[in-house]
């Protein structure tokens, strides 16, 4: 059971129009979002970040979505684990990729330069920080200063995220929960209190 009900999806209409920036890498308006609309402002602000942060201008989408997985993995967020997953697979990772993203370190369905992204923001996204001189040197030979931003700046939203559903216990939508289930549970995961 969450800490806090979300409203329906039309509770304020300036928040329901900017949320249909979510029919894109989701499919939905996250409960999150409609948990969060309860203050509209904030919700209308974490929107509009999140459409800043996730354009893509150096990073692909389907990339963000990977980094976004490994912030929230170190977290131990599961919910956005699920949500980072069905994004990574709607922006073209087929299953055995994302499936794979727990051993992204080793297997062949990642480059040299998606571990050095994915390195960086497990290590980004730890606490305490574990960004060291050697992770931020592999990451530099693969990515220019703009790009690198980019990349932090995924890691940066999925902070807030992560503190949000974790401390709410957001429930888990059917379609990320379902495709958690079969590409993710194999390696362990599990929805966790987003049930």
């Amino acid at each position: 059971m969450p800490l806090v009900e979300p409203l329906p999806p039309d509770a304020d209409e300036d928040v329901r129009k900017l949320s249909e920036f979510f029919g894109g890498p989701l499919g939905f308006t996250p409960n999150s979002v409609l948990t969060m609309q309860r203050r509209p402002e904030i919700a209308r602000a974490f929107i509009e970040l999140n459409i800043a942060v996730t354009q893509p201008v150096h990073i692909d989408n389907q990339l963000k979505r990977m980094i976004g997985y490994m912030a929230s993995y170190a977290a131990g967020c599961r919910y956005c684990q699920a949500h980072l997953a069905l994004g990574t697979h709607r922006f073209g990772a087929d299953d055995d990729k994302v499936a794979a993203l727990w051993q992204y370190r080793t297997s062949p369905q990642f480059s040299d330069a998606e571990r050095a992204a994915l390195d960086f923001a497990l290590a980004a996204a730890s606490v305490p920080n574990g960004v060291t001189g050697e992770i931020a040197a592999e990451l530099k030979r693969h990515y220019c200063d703009d790009a690198i931003v980019e990349i932090l700046a995924e890691v940066a939203l999925m902070g807030f995220l992560n503190r949000w559903n974790d401390s709410m216990g957001t429930v888990l939508e059917p379609e990320p929960g379902k495709l958690g289930e079969e590409l993710l549970g194999p390696s362990g995961w599990t929805p966790g209190k987003h049930r």
